[in-house]
């Protein structure tokens, strides 16, 4: 089984990354940031997390645009999403991530929080925790891996864990 913390669109906010951090970090095995940080670069905040760059993000100018992570069997493909209109259309993001072999596509940008499956790719995009939209709740996710399914478990800042968000696939 493999783990991965997934949190997007924080802009600007600290303390709560590593809060989130220090309350999963002896579960996970990796930890993502979708983009608009509004950290620079080397922010100690963004410690150990896999971070791509927001259309937000003008501290964090050495951000790359794209990821490509490996978790358990699985490859994942890590943008913002901006570059690939998300807010219009999935399908641009889905063809970049089909195209780097990915079977997991997390992306940030709509602040929308939400788990689905389309055509074999898995999309993940965990919300905001700091400008939600689409809930009141401010959302990161979990993604779970193991060799029967691929669970994503979305919990609030606070800590709690979202049911009617959380989704659970039969792995591939």
């Amino acid at each position: 089984m493999a783990k991965a913390l997934i949190v997007s669109d924080s802009h600007g906010l600290k303390e709560e990354l590593i809060m989130i951090k220090k309350r999963h970090e002896d579960e996970i095995d990796l930890m993502i940031h979708c983009g608009d940080s509004e950290l620079e670069t080397n922010a100690k905040e963004l410690s150990g997390y896999v971070t791509v760059r927001g259309n937000m993000d003008f501290l964090g100018k050495d951000f790359p645009n794209e990821a490509i992570e490996m978790l358990g069997n699985k490859c994942l493909y890590i943008t913002h999403g901006h570059l690939y209109d998300v807010k219009m259309s999935h399908m641009s993001l889905a063809y970049r991530a089909e195209e780097t072999g990915a079977v997991i596509a997390c992306f940030g940008h709509s602040h929308i929080a939400e788990a689905y499956e389309r055509e074999g790719m898995i999309f993940i995009n965990p919300g905001s925790i700091r400008l939600p939209r689409g809930t009141f709740e401010k959302t990161y996710a979990i993604l779970e891996i193991n060799d029967l399914n691929i669970t994503v478990v979305f919990y609030s800042l606070e800590g709690k864990q979202i049911d009617h968000l959380s989704k659970e696939f039969k792995g591939n």
